[in-house]
C-alpha cells in the first residue's frame, strides 16, 4: 500500500468541522484530497432531492481523484461525519511530489482504477436483490480494529439505495446463512468466502 503521507511533505492539512462540505456535485474539480484523519461521507444527489451514499472514506483515503484525472465535473459531493484534517492536492503540488517519490504512480493509477469499478459496482449492483446487494456492500467496506462495520441499517441502505426495512430483512438473512453477525450499529463478517459466493450468485 502506498504510503499517501508523502503527499503532505512540508504542507499543513486543513481541518474541516463535521458536517461542513468537503467539495460539491457539479464543480470543476481543481484537485483532489487525502483524508489525514477523520471519517468523510461521499454521496450522489438526485434532481429529486434524495441521496444515495457511495462510500463512507476514513484515515488514509483518497478522496475526489476520479473527477480530477478526467478533468470533468464532480459526480459526488462529500461531507465530514466528524472533524477531520484533509490535505488538498493539486495538479502542481502532485507533480512535485511524483518527481519527488516517482514510486507512488503506480499505486496512485491502482487506486483510480479501484474508485472506478467500485463506482461501475454502484451501477450494476441496483437491480440485484437485497441481500446481494447488502453482501457486496459488506465485502467492500474495510473493517475496524474489532474486525467489524460501524453502520446502522439506515446507513447501509442509503449506500445501497434500499429502505432501512428491506436492509433489516437482507442483514437478518445473512446472519441466518453463518455469514454475518449483528451488533448494536454495526455488522461482522462471519464467512468471507460464503459472502463472496452469494454476492456473484447470477
Amino acid at each position: 500500500m502506498a504510503d499517501w503521507n508523502l503527499l503532505a511533505e512540508g504542507r499543513i492539512p486543513r481541518k474541516y468541522r463535521a458536517g461542513r462540505m468537503v467539495y460539491l456535485q457539479g464543480t470543476r474539480p481543481e484537485c483532489f484530497y487525502y483524508l489525514i484523519s477523520g471519517s468523510v461521507r461521499s454521496f450522489i444527489s438526485t434532481g429529486g432531492g434524495e441521496e444515495r451514499v457511495l462510500a463512507i472514506h476514513r484515515s488514509g483515503d483518497l478522496m475526489g481523484e476520479a473527477s480530477f484525472f478526467d478533468g470533468c465535473p464532480r459526480v459526488t459531493s462529500a461531507m465530514a461525519l466528524e472533524d477531520c484534517l484533509i490535505l488538498t492536492v493539486d495538479r502542481g503540488q502532485l507533480d512535485a511530489a511524483f518527481q519527488r517519490h516517482p514510486e507512488l504512480a503506480l499505486p496512485m493509477l491502482q487506486y483510480l482504477a479501484r474508485t472506478v469499478r467500485n463506482l461501475s459496482g454502484h451501477v450494476e449492483s441496483a437491480s440485484l436483490p437485497a441481500r446481494q446487494r447488502v453482501a457486496r456492500w459488506l465485502l467492500a467496506q474495510p473493517p475496524g480494529e474489532d474486525g467489524s462495520l460501524r453502520a446502522t441499517h439506515e446507513a447501509i441502505g442509503q449506500a445501497v439505495g434500499l429502505s432501512r426495512v428491506t436492509v433489516s430483512r437482507a442483514l437478518g438473512e445473512l446472519s441466518a446463512l453463518g455469514l454475518a453477525g449483528l451488533g448494536y450499529r454495526s455488522v461482522t463478517v462471519l464467512d468471507r468466502d460464503g459472502l463472496e459466493a452469494l454476492a456473484a450468485e447470477a
